[in-house]
């Protein structure tokens, strides 16, 4: 079973679920905590292979990862602990995975909180997925996992999201990197099922100006997802959580709020 962290409000029935990115760990959530616990049921989870889930049994490894592979990870810790349907936040590719498990079981999903939301690759995406699935078994994972960064974040106001990222993905080894990086060639299908499939589900994204590769393509998705609102953060790159915490937490905590 993933690594899992639980903390409880003493009064609050909500529950917050908490899912980072690919090469992360629920590390990167270090900002909204102290706001968040005072008004609701936190749970974190690390992914498989990242953070604390690094021990899992070496039957899942052998197989294949997909989407719902990672997904179904969650939702065994959430049988587990016999979780309410709750409010899921997400970050990066964690958006990804907090829309697939809506997919799954949408009994489950209160409402979702999209950071620096994927749900489209652009052309300079799919090179850098292109260039990474080239080289991804001849150059050190911790290379291209840099130049990924660099391209996603790449200006001096973005140094402490970047920097937490390749920290966290230290913890990988070229073996699970290229697991996941597997994965890309699911994403875009995937994308664009969930474009054209419109859950319902309250939805709030929240993105930063400078975020040059996302953005775009969120703003297409909520033209045409009624239950959906994207709040997009001044001088903010990609993980909007990290870089603008203070407004990130605002804007989260009265969405989730109005959803109770």
């Amino acid at each position: 079973m993933l690594y899992y962290k639980k903390i409880n409000h003493a009064k609050s029935k909500e529950w917050v679920v908490f899912i980072h990115g690919a090469g992360g760990s629920s590390a990167v959530w270090f900002k909204q905590l102290k706001e968040f616990k005072q008004h609701f049921n936190l749970l974190l989870v690390d992914l498989r292979g990242h953070g604390k889930s690094t021990d899992l049994p070496q039957a899942i490894y052998k197989e294949e990862y997909s989407f719902k592979a990672v997904t179904n990870d969650i939702i065994e810790v959430l049988n587990h602990l016999e979780l309410p349907p709750a409010h899921f936040m997400g970050v990066s590719l964690g958006t990804i995975i907090a829309r697939q498990l809506a997919e799954l079981d949408k009994s489950r999903v209160k409402s979702l909180v999209m950071a620096g939301a994927v749900t489209r690759l652009s052309v300079k995406s799919r090179v850098l997925v292109l260039l990474g699935n080239t080289f991804k078994k001849v150059i050190p994972y911790m290379w291209l996992y840099r130049l990924f960064a660099f391209i996603i974040m790449p200006r001096k106001q973005h140094a402490e999201s970047r920097n937490l990222f390749i920290k966290e993905a230290k913890r990988l080894c070229q073996k699970e990197f290229i697991r996941w990086f597997r994965l890309t060639k699911d994403i875009n299908p995937l994308l664009k099922y969930f474009k054209e499939s419109d859950l319902g589900i309250p939805t709030l994204y929240v993105m930063g100006d400078q975020d040059v590769m996302f953005l775009e393509p969120v703003k297409n998705i909520v033209r045409s997802h009624r239950n959906s609102m994207l709040k997009i953060l001044k001088h903010c790159g990609h993980v909007v959580n990290v870089e603008r915490p203070h407004e990130f937490n605002q804007l989260s905590l009265a969405f989730i709020q109005s959803q109770t």
